[in-house]
């Protein structure tokens, strides 16, 4: 019963988000992942629903810290500004260097950002999944391009290697990338 009470209080909070019942899938990722390619600026094509992320002209911008961590800067237009938010990416585990840990804050813990696929100068495919109480699970899913906008051609690539891979992308939305400011 208390595994009830659990899941209606978080339900709200996975409102803005893509859940499904069940434990996560577990998807392939990229083989030889090389952090080091991948830094970086990649501009987010499609995504799937993320509270975090409501505006426009979203990007992330990837750097090797003095530490070895991997310095995140994500920034979206959103209510008339442009909203910037810095995180901490680490490679949890060199045998698997494409499954990388990705937190936002000092309080919470790091959260999956699988690469999947990537050819690290034009696109790159990323999953995160967070199971909860093995009942159902919150995904993200996100295909990002070195520019701004990516041939239909390639992102419907990207979307079959995902759907192969048992990730449901029937809410995943285009990101608006026009009419955005360029260094």
């Amino acid at each position: 019963m208390s595994s009830l009470y659990l899941l209606l209080l978080l339900l709200p909070l996975v409102a803005a988000q893509t859940f499904h019942w069940g434990p996560c899938p577990t998807p392939k990722v990229q083989p030889g992942f090389n952090v080091e390619k991948y830094l970086g600026r990649w501009y987010e094509i499609e995504k799937l629903p993320a509270s975090f992320e409501r505006g426009k002209c979203i990007e992330a911008n990837y750097s090797l810290r003095k530490d070895g961590t991997i310095r995140v800067l994500n920034s979206q237009f959103y209510q008339g500004k442009t909203r910037t938010g810095e995180g901490t990416a680490v490679v949890r585990d060199p045998r698997e260097a494409a499954k990388l840990g990705v937190s936002f804050s000092y309080f919470t813990p790091y959260s999956p950002y699988w690469v999947l696929s990537t050819d690290y100068t034009n696109f790159t495919i990323v999953y995160s999944c967070n199971d909860v109480l093995r009942l159902f699970h919150i995904d993200f899913a996100w295909i990002l391009s070195r520019s701004r906008f990516m041939p239909q051609e390639k992102v419907q690539q990207a979307k079959h290697l995902m759907i192969s891979e048992g990730i449901d992308l029937s809410r995943m939305k285009a990101t608006d990338q026009t009419g955005c400011k360029d260094d």
